[in-house]
């Protein structure tokens, strides 16, 4: 190959391998056998701008082999982002930009956090998505605004993971024509050589899957990879898979080719050797070439061309189609249009209704303001009422659509509406499913929330209360599992109006949601609908309490057992007890009050607390006291009737206050 081109693959190879030998800590093989991948599709391929990460009409690159980050760090460096040298010297060290695996909105250019494999190729997937409704639903003839690829770079972990499967076979039934994925073939896993558990043949797979496959049999070949990749560009009919047969750990004399350079430094003699063998002229740390890093900048200039050309051609269709560049804007800034809240629905106030009813309305009168809000469910629309009305299913060949038919894919199902979200201009992307099923997407959830993206998980079916199908699909641990996890907020509403209140919430919450709903009919809670939707977006209020307004006891609620908690106050009330009852449909929400609004709903003095929720009850001691009452379902469920249920269980009016009498008691 070209000297400069040579010299360009090997400033990648030298600076991973630095970076993890001072770190002492990392995964140089991978960025050592993939750099020309990486050279290639960075300096001949992908259209970026390196003074500008977040352009709209960029090009995406996942690393979804997340511990290969130095090669990502390397590139991003070396092309002109903002990741100076001391951030690659203070790789995988407190406070650095460059941690073990890439993470977004830490680091300038990484698109999305990785390291758990398969999660990034499922996450693209939803980025190429968002790519193809964007450019259906905004670009006109003459006129393409949204016209971009996704690149991957997948490796043999990724592609043993079923959410990368689950994905991948959504993308080749959509036909998702600019998603191209590069499997870096090296044959080796950390615990020794792939064929050990990984022996079908990855081709076929993905042929079988409807993809484009292509084969490069010299992982350094630059030129082939080239070509490979044209050819990929051209099938715009179905995603592309590139199996480039590269070597782990290339140019370590000692190392190369086995698991030994996969997870651990080289060893400082070995990175001495590996140099020689590259025929490295220095033997310095984190020496780059003057000729290879002005190679590498071109892409500066490349990227503002690039960038100044699109814009050029934004300003054109602006001008020609204000309204939808009206849309567009909006969406990029992921709002909802003027008079999303006056539209929102209401109920009658003796009306019962299950929430998961009453969230599809309201989902569907914010999807009325948000052309970009897209969505779908687990082969469950039927029953999670989470169909935008009007609009069509995605199908073979057809993803552009708003209704979003992922089957039975719970696991991908959370990392492609992360893509989602993640790619920009999509107004709250959400999927659903059985709340017991969130536990088939829980790492996905995990990411979302660990990159606090504006996505919404709906669950229905929330608790004992679905009945007769029993305790495999009865939830009872997941709800307080979920409240575990830093960012997301976790909403369990009590009636149709609380659910309205969540979905107003939701929209100009800056954080993933995850919105819980009844399977069965809830009545309506009495009341102010303002001051219940007011209360909701507190996260907890006062909904009942002795018009005294003398205290001996607050129940506190959530979703379906608030009308327990509410007519188990009315018995108390014949026995001269004066209960409070607070609903607190969202726990994150209420704990960013203000001290003083807490203490009002909760006040300090008032120690006799029970609380009442059909899910476990670990974690209520946080607002009930080590001395309060938790009344909840600690053990699975069963198969009978849902009224049966919470007689079986305790939830009933009685049993509340029975517990509340025996507290005071004591």
């Amino acid at each position: 190959m070209p000297d400069l081109t040579n010299l360009a693959i090997n400033a990648i190879r030298a600076l991973s391998m630095d970076a993890v030998q001072k770190a002492n800590s990392g995964h140089p093989g991978l960025p050592m056998g993939a750099a020309p991948v990486g050279y290639t599709l960075w300096l001949r391929h992908l259209r970026h701008n390196p003074r500008n990460p977040s352009w709209a009409d960029r090009d995406r690159f996942v690393l979804s082999a997340g511990h290969g980050s130095m090669l990502l760090y390397s590139l991003l460096h070396l092309t002109g982002y903002d990741l100076s040298l001391d951030e690659i010297k203070n790789f995988r060290q407190w406070g650095s930009k460059t941690p073990g695996h890439p993470e977004y909105g830490h680091t300038p250019g990484v698109e999305t956090t990785t390291g758990p494999l398969g999660q990034g190729a499922a996450t693209a997937v939803g980025m190429a998505l968002a790519e193809a409704y964007l450019a259906g639903y905004f670009n006109r003839p003459g006129h393409d605004i949204i016209d971009h690829h996704t690149y991957v770079l997948v490796s043999d972990g990724d592609l043993m993971e079923g959410v990368c499967l689950e994905a991948c076979a959504l993308a080749g039934h959509w036909g998702l024509g600019k998603l191209i994925f590069l499997y870096d073939d090296n044959q080796v896993t950390l615990d020794g050589a792939a064929r050990m558990t990984f022996s079908e043949d990855v081709a076929q797979r993905f042929l079988a899957m409807g993809w484009h496959v292509d084969r490069v049999p010299d992982g350094t070949d630059v030129a082939a990879i080239s070509r490979a990749i044209d050819q990929a560009k051209a099938k715009t009919d179905k995603p592309s898979l590139i199996a480039v047969r590269s070597i782990i750990g290339y140019g370590s004399p000692n190392k190369q080719g086995s698991s030994a350079a996969h997870g651990s430094p080289l060893g400082v003699d070995e990175v001495a050797l590996a140099k020689k063998n590259l025929g490295w002229s220095a033997t310095d740390s984190f020496f780059i070439p003057d000729k290879a890093l002005e190679h590498f900048r071109s892409c500066i200039d490349a990227g503002a061309a690039a960038e100044g050309h699109w814009q050029r051609k934004y300003e054109a269709w602006r001008v020609a189609y204000p309204e939808l560049a009206a849309d567009y804007e909006r969406a990029q800034a992921g709002e909802f249009a003027a008079g999303w809240r006056a539209e929102l629905p209401s109920w009658e106030a003796d009306m019962q209704l299950a929430t998961r009813s009453a969230g599809g309305e309201a989902l569907n009168a914010l999807a009325h303001f948000a052309p970009t809000m897209i969505g779908g469910d687990a082969d469950l629309a039927g029953s999670t009422r989470t169909l935008i009305k009007g609009a069509q299913n995605t199908g073979p060949g057809q993803p552009a659509e708003r209704n979003l038919r992922f089957g039975v894919r719970e696991h991908a199902m959370g990392a492609i509406v992360n893509g989602l979200a993640l790619h920009g201009g999509m107004v709250k992307p959400y999927s659903a499913t059985f709340f017991t099923f969130s536990d088939y997407m829980r790492p996905a959830i995990r990411l979302g929330a660990l990159m606090n993206l504006p996505t919404v998980y709906v669950f229905t079916h929330d608790s004992i209360g679905l009945g007769e199908d029993g305790p495999t699909h009865q939830p009872v641990e997941q709800l307080m599992s979920l409240r575990v996890m830093p960012n997301l907020h976790v909403f369990r509403p009590a009636d149709a109006t609380e659910t309205t209140g969540a979905w107003a919430a939701i929209a100009e919450l800056p954080h993933p949601a995850a919105i819980v709903l009844s399977r069965q009919n809830l009545p309506a809670l009495a009341g102010n609908d303002a001051g219940i939707i007011e209360g909701v977006a507190r996260g907890a209020y006062v909904l009942s309490e002795h018009e005294s307004k003398e205290l001996d006891v607050i129940i506190i609620a959530t979703g379906s057992e608030v009308a327990i908690a509410l007519d188990a106050a009315g018995l108390l009330e014949e026995a001269d007890i004066r209960a409070r009852v607070v609903s607190m449909p969202c726990w994150e929400l209420f704990e960013a009050q203000s001290d003083e609004y807490k203490a009002a709903v909760l006040p300090p003095e008032v120690t006799c607390r029970v609380s009442i929720e059909a899910g476990a009850t670990l974690g209520w001691e946080r607002y009930i006291g080590t001395d309060g009452i938790a009344l909840g379902v600690d053990r699975f469920g069963a198969s009978a009737p849902y009224t049966d249920l919470y007689q079986q269980f305790g939830l009933t009016p009685g049993h509340l206050a029975e517990a509340v009498s025996s507290l005071l008691d004591d």
